[in-house]
């Protein structure tokens, strides 16, 4: 199951956030609910990333799986010619913990890809085996916020992607072949942006709010009835958020 971008919580204040997790968390166990605050605090938006047209599921879900397992927190999908496919045999569950934004049909420009990054601070990066991109270990993190593109196996990232992006990365080879598998590319990619990014001096975790509605999410994602026990506790509370 994919779970897309839906801010349910945007209305809401932090005091009846708060409270709403306490009612929440007696649901789960405590283990699992001292899991949700570790990873959390864990968790990044300085770096996102953005897979275009990618339709093999089984990479498209191994990439998902690296981004929960490194820390990224957003994950942009871009559905022009292609349709994102998940194999939760290979994410092991993994959208569940993630943002995930998609783009379909003909970018307006409420809805282009390279707009709302750039809207939200991030430079556009493209990864690509071309000659004149950055090797991935020289690649400076501390210029700013981050938004890694990778595209399908066989074609790559497209023409008007490469031609937007701020910036190329590469991950240097050594052998005959052109290209790592994509799922490896994003792998070997943000190991070595987080690395950089957890030694730097840079504010890479999420804000106190959205700390908070993280955790609420997840909760209400592993709740049983969570609808129901929303609904019970904010008409309880004189709220009418539904």
């Amino acid at each position: 199951m994919l779970y897309f971008l839906e801010n349910v919580y945007l209305f809401m204040d932090k005091t009846t956030k708060q409270a709403l997790i306490k009612c929440f968390e007696p649901y789960v166990t405590e283990k699992r609910a001292s899991l949700f605050k570790k990873v959390v605090e864990l968790r990044t938006r300085y770096i996102t990333i953005v897979l275009e047209d990618v339709y093999q599921s089984h990479n498209t879900s191994a990439v998902l799986r690296s981004c929960d397992c490194f820390g990224i927190q957003d994950v942009h999908i871009i559905e022009q010619r292609n349709e994102f496919k998940l194999n939760n045999d290979i994410a092991l569950g993994a959208a569940k913990w993630l943002t995930l934004r998609k783009y379909t049909g003909k970018n307006s420009s409420e809805n282009n890809p390279f707009n709302i990054l750039r809207k939200g601070g991030y430079r556009i990066v493209a990864t690509s085996p071309k000659k004149g991109a950055t090797s991935i270990y020289d690649f400076d993190i501390t210029k700013g916020k981050t938004a890694f593109f990778f595209g399908t196996e066989l074609k790559g990232l497209s023409k008007e992607l490469m031609e937007n992006a701020d910036e190329k990365v590469h991950i240097p080879m050594h052998g005959f072949t052109e290209s790592f598998n994509i799922s490896v590319s994003a792998a070997l990619v943000l190991q070595q942006a987080i690395q950089k990014l957890h030694q730097s001096n840079l504010h890479w975790q999420l804000s106190h709010e959205e700390k908070i509605d993280l955790n609420l999410d997840w909760l209400k994602k592993t709740v049983k009835s969570a609808e129901s026990l929303e609904k019970t506790f904010l008409s309880n509370s004189g709220n009418s958020f539904t």
